[in-house]
């Protein structure tokens, strides 16, 4: 085992790297300043030597397609130790507070020309406060803990950096309490420090023990040596990717926490600091267990949620105070606070699902927020990747835990006029495309559901009628009545919705059922509606974009975001292809069953919308050779998609000069080529045609377009 080399760092060279710090095992200690300035926190300021950390991570990308992660992102310097400690440690007036937290107002301040103390009480409810150190450099805490110096102050009260000299020097920090003289204090701590050494997650300071020296009581935990989040952003605002890898890490901690039934209460970017590769909460004083009395957490005003006067900590008001945080980090202007008043977020986060993201997370009512750090995370995952395909150029596909595929591609065929590439879509047909949402797996009936996924018509009815009356039995049902367009429909919606109130099924399928019975509009604010609840999810972009459609609004901009992030979705494609982006269907993959739809429509557009790509012999040769390339297009097919091709040429050819040395469809790029071309594809499909009015008219195209001779 080799031990590292950075100065002050205990950890150990595992395949060339720190499994601490993360610095390469070649790599030079990092030099230790002669001086440094006052940090905010105990491992705030920037090491010695080191570069900014927000400006070099568009280096965090995937690895063969993996989502990048924090650990892709560049290393941040192990700080040695030594170099924190501050050289005068007072607190500053502005930031002296009572402890009291049912009081919590300024102590200690100037008055009348005189400085104001360190040590006293609180003239508003007499608690004892005391901003002095109580430990010296050189002091021993428990017999264990040797003092080097103060590195903060925080909520507890004085932080100091020591040295365990039961382990070699390793280096801790010691965090002292602010109500020296209280023993509920002390015994608060205790506790503190019982429920805290249980926790043992990566994304967690460590916490080792608890110890009294000179009457006071002190936390002792790990010394992570890194940046905080404050420290990068006031660097300039981060990239969104970047915030949500971080958001990523956080909410892995805080799941870790509450599923041992224990709340944090006090995230900022202050309390999360990069060490390495890594990513670790630190001051743990704000954790509380479940069921604390009202009143009895704080939190940082502009990050902590606005019920906590009323309500106790709970699951989602730790995940408000993550949006909130994931907002300070990557909005360029905004201050989560304004004196001493939160500040509402944004309307515009920066990207669309981002936006929606952190307002569902820190929405007013906590019933409208996310109910679990998994939930969160499931679709902070969804907008990363929406984030990272936009940034990369690439897809970043994922199947979906709450959607099905896509069940059909629609707007896929060519209009039946020679003037448009696409007809109008048809919103029924888009309704009984749509990915169906999959079926709960705690529920009784799901087993059975199971293999029923995507059925449709009046038999599976029957079948869910015979089976156990569950909530997605009801809810199959219903996609069922919706999809038909059923007249039943709003009422069995409408009892789903008492029995599953908020379920976010509903509103789906409310919006599926406005489709099938002609109101688009009211469909794309049902969807918009699933959004604004799924925010990383792409099955609502893409109904949104389809009902938009219908309704004639402007929908390209969710069809791009679909395709960008997700190339199964073909339907997105052809969507793009409909508004004018033609270009986006030789993306469709050669595997993809839609491909000769895709170049069939390509070779369509050259003649019937010369507008979108221009109209020349290299476009009319190009849309011939496409066709002509297609093994999988049946032959009929493709000799009357190379005769409109030729029409469009002899059209051309009306204004036009024929150009030199140019052959179309194996004829010359002449009148005379072109008709003499024409007319054997017309003969040949009069001779495979369906019926004798068929090959009637094809015969009389094929005589119209004969070149003139005297035979």
């Amino acid at each position: 085992m080799t031990r590292c080399a950075q100065p002050g760092c205990t950890g150990t060279i595992e395949e060339g790297y720190c499994d601490l710090c993360g610095t390469a095992a070649s790599s030079p200690p990092v030099p230790a300043a002669v001086s440094a300035p006052a940090p905010s926190g105990p491992v705030a300021t920037q090491p010695v030597g080191s570069r900014p950390m927000s400006g070099p991570v568009s280096s965090g990308r995937s690895r063969a397609g993996v989502l990048a992660t924090v650990a892709d992102l560049p290393s941040v310097p192990y700080r040695d130790p030594a170099t924190a400690v501050m050289a005068n440690p007072e607190v500053p007036e502005e930031k002296r507070f009572c402890a009291n937290p049912a009081c919590a107002k300024p102590v200690g301040r100037s008055r009348d020309g005189r400085p104001g103390l360190t040590d006293g009480f609180c003239p508003h409810c007499r608690t004892q406060f005391s901003f002095t150190p109580k430990l010296d450099k050189g002091d021993l805490v428990g017999g264990q803990y040797r003092v080097l110096g103060c590195l903060a102050h925080g909520g507890l009260g004085w932080i100091y950096l020591a040295s365990d000299e039961n382990l070699d020097g390793r280096w801790v920090v010691l965090k002292g309490l602010l109500n020296t003289m209280d023993p509920e204090a002390i015994a608060a701590a205790e506790a503190e420090r019982r429920f805290l050494t249980e926790l043992d997650h990566p994304n967690i300071v460590k916490i080792h023990n608890f110890r009294r020296s000179g009457g006071h009581g002190y936390i002792v935990m790990e010394y992570v040596g890194g940046q905080s989040l404050h420290e990068l952003r006031r660097q300039g605002p981060l990239p969104i990717r970047e915030a949500l890898m971080y958001g990523r890490e956080i909410l892995h901690a805080f799941a870790y926490m509450h599923e041992n039934q224990k709340v944090y209460c006090d995230l900022k970017p202050a309390n999360v600091i990069r060490v390495g590769k890594r990513l670790k909460l630190i001051d743990m004083g704000a954790t509380q267990p479940f069921g604390s009395p009202v009143g009895s957490s704080w939190g940082t005003v502009g990050y902590h949620a606005p019920e906590l006067d009323v309500l106790p900590a709970s699951v989602n008001t730790d995940l408000y105070t993550v949006a909130r945080t994931i907002a300070a980090l990557s909005i360029p202007g905004w201050s989560p606070a304004k004196g001493g008043v939160a500040n509402p977020l944004p309307a515009d986060c920066g990207h669309p699902s981002f936006t929606r993201l952190l307002h569902r997370a820190a929405a007013a009512n906590p019933a409208d927020r996310f109910q679990s750090a998994e939930e969160m995370e499931e679709q902070l995952v969804g907008v990363l990747r929406e984030v990272s395909a936009l940034e990369d150029g690439v897809p970043y596909p994922a199947l979906s835990g709450l959607f099905g595929p896509e069940r059909r591609a629609v707007g896929t065929a060519l209009a039946e006029s020679d003037s448009e590439v696409f007809g109008p879509l048809d919103p029924v047909a888009v309704a009984r495309a749509l990915p169906v949402p999959l079926v709960d797996p705690a529920d009784p009936a799901a087993g059975a559901l199971a293999g029923l996924l995507g059925r449709e018509g009046q038999e599976l009815i029957d079948q869910l009628a015979a089976m156990p009356a569950t909530p997605e039995t009801k809810l199959m049902r219903v996609r069922l009545l919706a999809e038909s367009g059923a007249a039943g429909t709003p009422t069995a919606l409408d009892e789903l919705d008492r029995e599953l109130p908020g379920d976010w099924r509903v509103t789906w399928y409310r919006g599926v059922l406005a489709l099938t019975t002609g109101r688009a509009e009211q469909a794309a604010e049902r969807f918009d509606a699933c959004l604004s609840m799924l925010p990383g999810e792409t099955a609502p972009k893409l109904a949104l974009a389809f009902a938009l459609e219908c309704a004639g609004k402007p929908a390209a901009s969710w069809y791009d975001l679909v395709w960008r992030t997700d190339r199964s979705y073909v339907s997105a494609a052809f969507g793009l292809a409909r508004s004018g982006r033609m270009g986006v269907l030789d993306q469709v993959p050669a595997a993809s069953v839609h491909r000769v739809a895709a170049q069939v429509a390509l070779a369509a557009s050259v003649v019937r919308r010369p507008d979108l790509g221009g109209l020349g012999p290299a476009e009319l040769a190009g849309a011939v050779d496409r066709v002509s390339n297609l093994t999988d297009l049946d032959p009929r097919r493709r000799d009357l998609l190379v005769a409109e091709v030729l029409g469009g040429a002899l059209t051309w050819l009306e204004s036009n000069p024929p150009p030199k040395d140019v052959r179309l469809g194996g004829a010359p790029f002449t009148e005379t080529g072109l008709r003499r071309r024409l007319e054997s594809l017309y003969r040949r499909l009069a001779v495979v045609a369906d019926s004798r009015a068929e090959r009637h008219a094809l015969i009389d195209r094929a005589n119209a377009v004969r070149p003139r001779t005297w035979l």
